[in-house]
């Protein structure tokens, strides 16, 4: 901890010293015999800083509250408190932070601290916005605090040495409406049978209104002179993957955020859900070369290790290779798997190697391509032509926006699943598509 600075004008008096240089110009314009009044005043306005400075009084303790872990895109509250020796001895107290640019903009933030009901204590809390995940330190803090006259403070800079883990939001994962839908669907918390869904053969149930007639077992029904229905169990055991594309074109933001850092929220969604549905989960990230894969994950309890690896999937501002890495992916796969693919292109020509990559990929596995909608594009192409520019601005995205559906339809053709769709929507149709694939057991 540094000591206190003697003493710091605060900006009532820059501004009062500002405005009084005019006033001295005039007053030696019209009575030079009176300059005097000019350093007169100066120097009673610099004991009255000083006096002001002395009457702040000093301070007894302070500390910073900062959080361990928070969550990309989740507010982080950093407390900072601050006691005088003396009460009733400042007007004001303020606090600063120094940081890690993935705590916030610009890295700094300034912010007031109210004084509590002891009258010598202040507190506040500064909300940082965490923008990207990775480790981010908090280098230095400091706390001044004015005088009565607020002209005059003191100053006291700390350095902190904190660090913060920013991990994926897990925001979806907990939200009551998902844990619901888990508890309450066929393929919820418990393994539950379903009829008339799946391979694997396990009872005989007398048929009831309602039941799909394609599972009516028919020789059953002729021995028994009744309608047997099959009852088979669902699809388990599968192996999904998700892999993450994590070049320049899924660094661009979309609402404040990486497209990554939405993919990964997306991504830990569904695996949350496959999990709770008996399969297996591993991720795979890559960008100019194939970077971590996990091995593939069985039980929600271990969970949390897909959230550490997807932590660990890094921003990487190159174009992906995706012919070496998808190819990769394959090699490293020892059965027919699901895979959902996680990536973004600018242009057709960019998009070539990524279909010639997965059209390969789509031979010896099921494909799901997911990709977020460009909100902007959109926009631009229904923005009303009130100037040239803006309708070059829409013809532009509007071309733009076709070419795009051109290179997704041609995935579509090849066989491949394509979830387009906003950020905030992606989670949920995957989680949908996810159900779809087991229901039609096109998985194994």
């Amino acid at each position: 901890m540094r000591a206190n600075l003697p003493f710091v004008p605060t900006e009532r008096a820059a501004w009062i010293a500002a405005l009084s240089a005019p006033a001295a110009l005039v007053i030696a314009a019209i009575a030079p015999q009176a300059w005097l009044i000019a350093p007169a005043f100066a120097a009673a306005l610099l004991l009255l800083v000083l006096l002001d400075t002395t009457l702040a009084g000093r301070l007894g303790d302070w500390d910073v509250d900062i959080p361990t872990d928070g969550e990309v895109g989740e507010a982080l509250p950093i407390l900072i408190f601050g006691r005088l020796e003396k009460a009733g001895s400042t007007s004001r107290m303020d606090a600063a932070l120094e940081f890690d640019p993935r705590l916030g903009e610009g890295g700094r933030a300034v912010f007031a601290l109210t004084e509590r009901v002891e009258g010598n204590a202040f507190s506040g809390t500064f909300d940082a916005l965490p923008v990207r995940r990775g480790t981010a330190p908090v280098t230095r803090g400091w706390l001044r605090w004015q005088g009565p006259l607020g002209l005059g403070a003191r100053q006291i800079q700390r350095d902190l040495d904190r660090e913060v883990r920013i991990w994926p939001d897990l925001s979806p994962v907990r939200s009551r409406d998902l844990q619901t839908f888990l508890r309450d669907a066929q393929l919820g918390l418990i393994a539950r049978r379903l009829r008339g869904e799946g391979s694997q053969f396990e009872a005989l149930s007398e048929y009831e209104a309602g039941m799909d007639r394609r599972w009516i077992d028919w020789k059953a029904s002729a021995r028994h002179t009744k309608l047997y229905a099959r009852e088979n169990e669902a699809e388990r055991n599968n192996h999904i993957v998700f892999a993450f594309d994590c070049g320049q074109a899924m660094c661009e933001p979309v609402d404040g955020l990486p497209r990554i850092d939405r993919a990964v929220t997306a991504a830990l969604t569904g695996a949350y859900v496959a999990l709770k549905g008996g399969d297996k989960v591993a991720l795979y990230g890559f960008a100019e070369r194939p970077g971590l894969m996990t091995p593939f994950i069985a039980d929600t309890r271990a969970f949390h290790r897909l959230q550490s690896a997807a932590a660990q999937l890094d921003y990487h501002p190159a174009e992906s290779n995706f012919t070496l890495a998808l190819a990769t992916l394959a090699g490293r796969l020892k059965r027919r798997s699901l895979i959902v693919l996680f990536s973004d292109f600018t242009d057709p020509t960019a998009a070539e190697l990524m279909i010639e990559s997965i059209g390969r990929l789509v031979q010896h596995h099921l494909v799901l391509f997911v990709t977020i909608s460009d909100s902007e594009i959109e926009q631009l192409v229904e923005a009303a032509p009130t100037d040239l520019a803006t309708l070059a601005r829409s013809v532009t995205a509007d071309t733009l926006a076709k070419q795009r559906a051109v290179v997704l339809e041609r995935l579509r053709r090849l066989g491949v699943d394509v979830v387009e769709a906003p950020w905030n929507k992606i989670g949920p149709q995957l989680i949908d598509r996810y159900f779809a694939v087991k229901r039609k057991e096109a998985i194994g």
